[in-house]
């Protein structure tokens, strides 16, 4: 077995259209400046992808990098990125897996792969340290995520792959990735492969051992990080109950999307809570490897053992079409793993149908004719919703366009619960004023991972949700240290106890960190400690990195994918909110929420530097040292 010190900077580039295969490198200054990750597979896209291309076109690139950290046994550190132009928004999309193809690919001496072109036939890929091959994929085509790679990638130990389903092959616009049990889940990746005519990518690794630069800072690191892991409590949590831990907290705060975010909460909420699921379903750890957080687990369902669904399905395919059914969402979840779809945009564009059916928007008599009962409330035509969605049939086939799509040509756009074309996440913003922001700046959509700020005004209380001071300053500040998060790629829900569980922040009384965050943002985030990441990054590949260098690298990420979606037309008038949270409160709600968004994000634009048309000029770009004008390769 051979030895990669820290990292590979050789780059896998496959042209399905001409069957063939080159390997490049990646410059010492883009892995300084964007690290891994999101942040350099953003970068080597930046230099590769004309604007205006079409998603579904043979002009489309995908690339897939591992971490940073993969392979070296960091905690949480088994997961890798995927970027592309997405076919459900046309802008830029970025998704996060934590199967094994990450770390195959990665053991096979690669620190990216980059599949452009298309191929004439239905092919997949197979491919080990020193050599590619291109395989008919005939047999396999049609199969789903699990029947395809049982099939792929026999030698689980040895390979592992990356497949679609049945929705990649139809380009549902919201088809994702598998690897293993876990998924390039956002934006429709799965339609860039199937365009592609590419059932799937298999990487035979474990040729290379990853040896961190510094192996002794390196454990005093990982010790440090473990133990900060174990001992907080928000951790502690997702690993007993999974991420449905979050359903009770949110409930609590009337923001539990119910009735395609009619509601805010339900008394029949608790039934799908982490607890619940836990008590009555056996569940045991089924997490990404290696894992110490443990928030993945399986559990027994409908006569068999299955993934147990996580959050957002709980709610999107669960109390925002008004099922509470704990089986039945674990159905719907199947489904959707096996066909390759992504479970937010799917049950988002569920909900807005029944809404639309409601209204007259849509004929129910057409849903009749196609055996589709869909109504709030009822789980018994959604099966066969899904699978028409994942086979485009019927009106399956105009579902699985999305639900902007849907409500530009039936009307309906107030209650179409997407931002720039991609749903949104289980979380209603009208009760956290900073994630309604953080929604609606995001550069891939409607993304509560781009700034997972709810958790300081939900979760941990430290900022007063209702209220819109401190909420540019945070929303910033997260999606800096998200991106740098991302780059080195290791799982966002290490955030918790890398910044909370550091001296100074844990022993800072509550009331004095609300009032620093509430009344000097500035000076709270100053405070905050998020050491670990860059000395995990500097013990790893041996680049000096301090916590401003992290930080500023995670700026510079950010800008980059900001103005990669200006040049496909991104500005302000994108960054907005469905009405239904801008002009409706929650039902019930007394205190009558909707989000200032306003009030907000010309502030936002200010900290971050773009012009009052929400573009980042060419100073910032300067600034960033992102180069106007890609190196095109």
């Amino acid at each position: 077995m051979y030895e990669i010190k820290g990292y590979s900077n050789r780059v896998l580039e496959i042209d399905l259209t001409h069957k063939s295969w080159q390997v490049s490198n990646i410059s010492r200054e883009d892995r300084q400046n964007y690290m891994g990750g999101k942040g350099l597979g953003m970068k080597l896209l930046y230099d590769r992808l004309e604007p205006g291309v079409d998603p579904l076109g043979k002009d489309n690139i995908l690339v897939v990098m591992p971490g940073v950290l993969t392979g070296t046994g960091a905690p949480c550190s088994g997961r890798f990125q995927a970027i592309s132009k997405s076919p459900l928004t046309n802008i830029i999309a970025t998704a996060s897996c934590g199967g094994p193809f990450g770390l195959h690919l990665k053991t096979a001496g690669y620190g990216a792969l980059i599949i452009k072109g298309r191929s004439e036939d239905r092919c997949m890929v197979y491919f080990d340290h020193e050599n590619v091959e291109f395989r008919d994929a005939q047999n396999i085509w049609g199969l789903d995520t699990e029947e395809a790679q049982r099939i792929m990638a026999p030698e689980a130990k040895k390979e592992a792959a990356l497949v679609i389903g049945p929705a990649g092959e139809n380009l549902v616009r919201f088809a994702n990735i598998s690897s293993g049990h876990r998924f390039l889940g956002r934006g429709g990746l799965g339609a860039v492969m199937g365009s592609k005519n590419l059932k799937g990518v298999v990487a035979a690794g474990r040729h290379y051992k990853i040896v961190p630069a510094n192996d002794r800072k390196f454990q005093k690191v990982k010790k440090k990080a473990n133990l900060f892991i174990k001992r907080d409590s928000f951790s502690n949590s997702m690993g007993k109950f999974g991420t449905a831990a979050n359903v009770k907290f949110v409930n609590k705060a009337k923001m539990l999307p119910v009735w395609n975010y009619f509601f805010g909460d339900h008394d029949q909420a608790l039934r799908i809570s982490g607890e619940m699921i836990q008590k009555h379903h056996g569940t045991t750890p089924h997490t990404c490897k290696p894992c110490t957080i443990m928030c993945g687990h399986k559990g027994h369902f409908n006569g068999d053992i299955t993934s147990v669904p996580e959050y957002e399905t709980l709610t999107l395919l669960g109390s925002n079409i008004g099922v509470f059914d704990r089986d039945a969402i674990a159905r719907f979840n199947d489904i959707c793993n096996k066909m390759g779809m992504d479970t937010i945009s799917a049950g988002g564009t569920l909900a807005w149908v029944m809404e639309a059916l409601e209204k007259g928007f849509l004929d129910r008599k057409l849903m009749e004719s196609e055996d589709m009962d869909l109504r709030f409330g009822f789980s018994n035509g959604i099966e066969k919703a899904l699978d028409s969605i994942a086979h485009c049939r019927g009106f399956g086939s105009e579902m699985a366009m999305g639900s902007r799509s849907l409500s530009q040509k039936y009307g309906g756009r107030d209650f179409a619960m997407q931002v720039k074309g991609l749903e949104m996440a289980g979380y209603d913003p009208r009760g956290a004023y900073g994630l309604g922001l953080a929604y609606a700046v995001a550069n891939r959509g409607a993304c509560h991972l781009s700034a997972s700020i709810m958790a300081f005004e939900v979760f941990l209380g430290l900022l007063k949700p209702d209220t819109t001071r401190g909420k540019p300053e945070f929303v910033k500040f997260v999606e800096d240290i998200t991106c740098g998060v991302n780059a080195l790629q290791t799982c966002q829900f290490t955030m918790y106890a890398y910044t909370l569980e550091p001296f100074l922040t844990k022993y800072t009384p509550d009331f004095v960190l609300k009032k620093l965050m509430y009344l000097v943002p500035s000076v709270a985030i100053s405070l905050m400690d998020f050491s670990l990441y860059p000395d995990l990054f500097s013990s790893v590949t041996g680049i000096k990195c301090s916590s401003k260098d992290f930080l500023r690298a995670g700026e510079r990420i950010h800008v980059l994918e900001r103005y990669m979606n200006t040049r496909e037309g991104i500005s302000s008038r994108d960054d907005v909110l469905p009405d239904r949270v801008l002009m409706e409160t929650i039902a019930g709600d007394e205190k009558k929420r909707m989000v200032p968004l306003n009030k907000m994000i010309g502030k936002y634009y200010r900290l971050r530097g773009y012009d009052k048309n929400g573009v980042p000029g060419k100073s910032l770009l300067g600034k960033l040292k992102i180069p106007s004008v890609p190196s095109r390769v």
